[in-house]
């Protein structure tokens, strides 16, 4: 059966995941995370696709991307990806692929689940066990998004801008919403809709983009079709 095309709409923010080949490190060091952060800014900024947030570990990386059209992100991706494996080979010394396969999305319901994804990128470190608290791990979006840092990378959702009127009230109003934590159910869930490519939101907002997008949306329910017996 063909692959389904990346589901990828203009506006909406979609959750990414790339992780490394057999869970092998993708940065090695410094100088690796500061070569691929650059790539990711510079393509981001190539194809005009906003980074809402980020988080960088050893061996995967998520972010939180809206793009401006329906080939922009998956361009933006692909020339990260190319670059940073030729970089990473050469400074290496090795060989062949680094990534594990194409990476993977999930479109989200701004509404209803932007800051909780925003959340789960930043406590990343914190579930690995790289970081006591979000704020104390370096490569993530959290420092910005709570005014701790200036990063050129990221690109605040409106959401997020809604958060206060004034920037140490949107800062504040983040950090406590990312102190609250997130539930291991919510976790599971976003980190399974995105390595799936299924859509995260409400059922009325997946009932909406089924019907715009003519595409399978909704989950299908498990087994055969019913189908009724022909009259004696």
């Amino acid at each position: 059966m063909a692959r389904q095309p990346r589901l990828a709409l203009p506006g909406y923010p979609h959750h990414v995941i790339q992780r490394g080949n057999n869970r092998q490190p993708i940065v090695q060091d410094e100088s690796d995370r500061k070569m691929l952060y650059s790539l990711w800014l510079e393509e981001s900024q190539r194809h005009k696709v906003a980074v809402n947030a980020y988080v960088l570990l050893d061996n995967h990386f998520h972010m939180l991307l809206t793009p401006p059209n329906d080939e922009a992100m998956s361009l933006m991706m692909q020339s990260v990806g190319r670059s940073y494996v030729r970089y990473f080979n050469k400074r290496h010394n090795r060989s062949g692929t680094l990534w594990e396969g194409r990476y993977k999305s999930s479109l989200i319901d701004s509404e209803a689940y932007l800051l909780t994804c925003m959340a789960y990128i930043d406590l990343n470190p914190v579930r690995a066990g790289l970081a006591e608290s979000a704020e104390d791990f370096h490569w993530s979006s959290y420092k910005h998004l709570t005014g701790q840092k200036i990063d050129k990378l990221v690109t605040p959702h409106a959401l997020y801008w809604g958060l206060g009127n004034t920037p140490f009230a949107r800062e504040a109003a983040y950090a406590e919403f990312v102190a609250g934590g997130l539930s291991v159910a919510t976790q599971k869930d976003l980190t399974e809709s995105a390595l799936k490519g299924r859509v995260v939101g409400r059922p009325d907002f997946l009932t909406s983009l089924e019907k715009s997008t003519r595409r399978q949306i909704l989950p299908q329910k498990a087994g055969r079709p019913f189908k009724k017996r022909p009259r004696p």
